[in-house]
């Protein structure tokens, strides 16, 4: 046996104190108003900080009331529809772009554009022998945990790795979003290689290619992929890039930053946050939600059996029992997700061009359904969030499932790093609420009378 992994005897006891003495009744939070998860019981965030780098807004305010709205996303004050429109007319690339207006507040001139995606390929290159020495080396079945790893280790290889002075986190930041994709695709192709036997391939992605076309060269045995596919990927990373300064994994950038400690460890502790199912990896679930549909419902098109299926999903009775229908509903938006509605206008033409029509046409049918079910639940609006469409994108595209929380980090490495220098030129104060103690006070027991 594994005894790194072995349950000693005394765990499972042990672990019933643990249930026993940490639970808090959950009517203190009422009691001492608690804003359990920073948030109001309207779902409105308690707010603790100010940020000039992106706005979420799914409502207006009307004589003190909320009134929901279609949401909307802005980029440093730009509204994403409009950013997405510009670069998909003009037929670019727009992830290295959106890069550069979070990361300096201001739209880049072309010749701009030109020198900072130049300066991203040129820090497009790991350390000699770090594939070899550290990527290749315990690899793991977790590609998130892979690249936090790698994160922390590049502090190792950088001899101004401690200075916080924002030229340096910013030639740190810049480096890391060059290198994320590297990190991510060879770390999987690691995995691939040594756990499941398949073929090893590292390719070295030329300067010039942007960051999207970047992964599905380094990821595919042949290097080959289509202009939609890059396309589509591309518009993913734009999308995830930013979502104000609330959102769990930039709160923790924020939280971190603010101790003014390193940039890989601030990097790390983001993409610890991002991890999570409730966060970066629902994209995860709801492909693996969609494959659980198919195995247990025998005729997809037909709405009744659809409908019985999501019923046993929120009764706990179906998928992971956690009584969610991942990629439906968010913990802001209300109306709609601005970011699911550009993909779901995108998607169509990458379903046509691999022959996934009918596969589409079951996501629609399952969104219609449980947005049904889900607002009899609620007593608020609900729609589908970024990653109802987001994970299906990436499926079409081949990518293992394994790289989709990857790829969100890839994305939100941007704007991890603008909120990190925001941190360090505006916060000046290290972030700590408070918490309130509810237990008793007793006194101290001599062990002999325990």
């Amino acid at each position: 046996m594994n005894r790194f992994t072995e349950l000693t005897p005394s765990i499972e006891r042990l672990a019933e104190k643990c249930i026993q003495n940490g639970y808090i009744d959950p009517s203190l939070y009422d009691k001492y108003e608690v804003r359990r998860g920073l948030r109001y019981k309207t779902g409105r965030g308690v707010l603790t900080g100010l940020t000039e780098i992106g706005e979420v807004k799914s409502y207006t305010i009307d004589d003190g009331e909320m009134i929901p709205c279609e949401g909307k996303l802005y980029y440093r004050g730009v509204d994403i529809e409009q950013i997405v429109a510009g670069f998909t007319n003009e037929k670019r690339f727009g992830f290295e772009e959106i890069a550069y207006l979070l990361i300096f507040g201001e739209q880049p001139k072309k010749e701009d554009l030109e020198e900072f995606r130049h300066d991203l390929g040129v820090y497009r290159l790991l350390p000699t022998s770090f594939v070899r020495d550290i990527i290749m080396k315990a690899p793991s079945g977790d590609m998130m945990n892979t690249l936090a790893r790698s994160v922390l280790t590049l502090y190792s290889y950088d001899k101004d790795a401690d200075n916080v002075e924002i030229k340096n986190v910013l030639r740190q930041s810049m480096q890391l979003i060059a290198l994320f994709p590297l990190l991510s695709v060879y770390g999987y192709q690691a995995y691939n290689h040594y756990q499941n036997g398949q073929s090893l391939f590292i390719h070295t992605p030329p300067e010039t290619l942007s960051t999207a076309e970047a992964i599905l060269y380094m990821l595919r045995p042949d290097k080959k992929f289509t202009d939609l596919e890059a396309k589509l990927l591309d518009l993913c990373l734009v999308l995830h890039a930013e979502h104000g300064g609330g959102n769990n994994s930039t709160f923790t950038t924020h939280v971190v930053s603010s101790s003014g400690t390193d940039t890989y460890s601030s990097v790390a502790a983001s993409l610890g946050s991002l991890k999570g199912p409730k966060h970066g990896g629902a994209n995860k679930k709801v492909v693996e939600m969609f494959d659980d549909i198919r195995q247990n419902v025998k005729d997809v098109k037909n709405e009744d059996e659809i409908r019985a299926y999501l019923e046993k999903v929120l009764r706990k009775e179906a998928f992971d029992g956690s009584g969610l229908i991942y990629g439906i509903g968010h913990a802001v938006y209300l109306l709609s997700d601005p970011r699911a509605r550009i993909l779901e206008g995108f998607v169509g033409s990458l379903a046509k061009e691999k022959g996934k029509e009918d596969e589409l046409e079951l996501y629609y049918l399952v969104e219609r359904i449980a947005i049904e079910l889900l607002k009899g639940k609620r007593n608020r609006p609900i729609s589908a969030n970024v990653d109802f469409y987001s994970g299906f994108v990436y499926s079409m595209l081949g990518l293992p499932l394994e790289l989709y929380t990857p790829i969100f980090a890839i994305a939100r490495i941007v704007g991890w790093s603008a909120h990190r220098i925001e941190e360090l030129m505006s916060g000046n104060k290290i972030i700590r609420p408070a918490y309130k103690n509810v237990v008793k006070h007793t006194d101290y027991v001599p062990i002999d009378q325990r």
